[in-house]
């Protein structure tokens, strides 16, 4: 596992294009043109990550699904016989919750919108999430506690083994369907709902999308979102990884 992210991090930008970055300063003297090249390269694909205007034209590539209308929340119950909440990853020792785990700021989007749609709709939850590295708990107790305790949502089934977005539908399938059911509302981000929606069909599920956290939306900086930013280069990798997530799942799945 620890191979596999180190491989997957330098592989994926932003760290292919520091990569060609080291590369540029290593050719300098030998390759001046090839050199040149990649800089330009990595420079430019490091600058374009960075703004939030080029972030948010590639969410509205990735964001097919349209939201929710809430009128409908309450009507959930006649289209789907469970809500499946995936996993975000983990905040590892916080000291201001004793040193314990938490769910991420994202996985915390999902249950706040999740518990939300099982209190109008009267589903029952199954959260999805297995362990981070091998070490207990899981993501998907990280998340039944927090729905339990800050949400008031008890979740009646937990998914505890799970790596990956298909691992999340194959082994939700294996804990919802000897039980009969087969229609399911899934809530993940707005730019994971595609690769989701395809898993859990893949896995014999009738999929209700439930996306959240849209980023295709106006992104409301200055300057046209035209001024490079922290924030938009995070967004943007997880974009990218989105994309290239969603191209590998069809060829190898």
């Amino acid at each position: 596992m620890a191979l596999r992210f180190f491989i997957k991090q330098w592989l994926m930008p932003p760290g292919i294009l520091f990569l060609l970055l080291l590369a540029a300063w290593w050719l300098r003297a030998r390759r001046p043109r090839l050199a040149a090249l990649c800089f330009a390269v990595g420079l430019a694909g490091l600058w374009l990550m960075s703004l939030p205007l080029v972030m948010q034209q590639t969410a509205r590539v990735l964001e097919t699904e349209p939201p929710l209308a809430v009128t409908d929340w309450a009507g959930l119950a006649s289209q789907a016989d469970a809500i499946v909440v995936l996993g975000a990853g983990r905040e590892r020792g916080d000291p201001a919750w004793g040193g314990s785990d938490q769910p991420t700021a994202t996985a915390l989007e999902r249950m706040r919108f999740a518990a939300r749609l099982a209190k109008a709709s009267g589903l029952p939850v199954l959260t999805s999430g297995g362990l981070h590295y091998g070490s207990p708990p899981s993501e998907a107790q990280l998340m039944a506690d927090c729905l339990r305790e800050d949400f008031g949502v008890e979740v009646k089934w937990r998914e505890e083994a799970s790596r990956t977005t298909w691992e999340n539908a194959q082994l939700s399938a294996k804990v919802l369907q000897p039980l009969g059911i087969r229609r399911v509302v899934v809530v993940t981000q707005a730019w994971h709902m595609q690769r989701s929606r395809w898993s859990f069909e893949q896995a014999g599920f009738e999929v209700v999308p439930a996306p959240v956290g849209f980023l295709g939306r106006d992104h409301a900086r200055p300057f046209a979102g035209l001024l490079p930013e922290s924030r938009a280069l995070w967004q943007s990798g997880q974009l990218l990884n989105e994309g290239v997530g969603l191209v590998g799942y069809r060829l190898f799945y």
